[in-house]
């Protein structure tokens, strides 16, 4: 070990499990803990923010002066991302419920949408990336709300109606908007689960989903 010395102050995103009183995990998943943060707040740095950071960064490809939503902004994830959308120099809407408006406009968002009022889908605005961390939304009424050249990232966990093909990924799904006929994110393109082959046997699987 390099980097750190006995007592340092760290946290980490472990690969083993973290829920005892000692953990072995390598140099370099370890990182320095700020000394403006507890331990209970560091905690939740490494699966929320970088989840945010991958989606909008890395995935997303987010630009200054980019038309970002982030469905699902006063959550884990979606906290992070407003304000890494704004750091990377986007324009910012963050969609909420009521209650969390305040909250969403305090980390920076420069438009707020209460989903129990307006469904951003049908607003008639568009923008260069969603980040859609809620699942609520077909893919289509997605892709309707993106610019000719927009992304969409999908990182909430279920799928929605397409949880049999995008559940639970190791990355969150790119799409283009403008995305060939034979792209997976057309429904006719998604394999029919009920129907499936083995590759091991030419006969249909006949076992239920």
């Amino acid at each position: 070990m390099t980097r750190f010395r006995p007592g340092d102050d760290v946290y980490a995103e472990t690969t083993t499990g973290s829920f005892a009183e000692f953990a072995c995990v390598p140099e370099r998943l370890l990182a320095r803990k700020p000394t403006n943060l507890t331990f209970k707040q560091a905690a939740a740095v490494p699966v929320a923010a970088v989840t945010a950071l991958q989606g909008l960064r890395d995935v997303g490809e987010v630009q200054p002066h980019h038309a970002v939503l982030i469905n699902g902004a006063s959550g884990g994830v979606g906290t992070f991302a407003v304000q890494i959308a704004k750091t990377l120099g986007a324009d910012v809407t963050g969609v909420c419920s009521t209650r969390n408006v305040e909250l969403v406009r305090s980390l920076g968002a420069d438009h707020v949408i209460d989903y129990t009022r307006e469904d951003f889908a049908h607003s008639g605005q568009r923008y260069d990336l969603i980040f859609d961390l809620a699942g609520q939304h077909p893919l289509s009424a997605c892709r309707g709300a993106l610019t000719r050249t927009g992304t969409l990232v999908l990182a909430s966990g279920n799928g929605g109606r397409f949880s049999g093909r995008w559940d639970a990924t190791s990355r969150p799904l790119r799409c283009r908007r403008s995305c060939p006929s034979d792209c997976a994110c057309t429904p006719r393109n998604l394999p029919n689960r009920t129907s499936s082959r083995s590759p091991r046997s030419s006969k249909p699987n006949r076992s239920r989903p």
